[in-house]
């Protein structure tokens, strides 16, 4: 996957993947971290969408807390 494939509503259900919620529940301005995100999380966000071939940097999504920012990061 390159940054094209990734989408916002990709990017927010893996968010509620990793932090065992409805996708529905994640906010979008909400720091994840008040959701539950951990650096164990964010780091397993990051090695799976690395391992389907996304660019993204541990430290960009770290210090962009939220799926807002992530996607206007990661999504075109």
């Amino acid at each position: 996957m390159d940054r094209t494939q990734l989408t916002a509503d990709r990017i927010r259900a893996d968010v509620a993947d990793v932090l065992s919620l409805d996708p529905r529940a994640v906010a979008e301005d909400v720091q994840l971290t008040d959701q539950g995100m951990d650096s164990i999380r964010l780091m397993t966000l990051v090695e799976r969408w690395r391992d389907e071939g996304a660019d993204i940097d541990l430290i960009d999504l770290a210090e962009r807390p939220t799926v807002a920012q992530w996607v206007a990061l990661l999504v075109p």
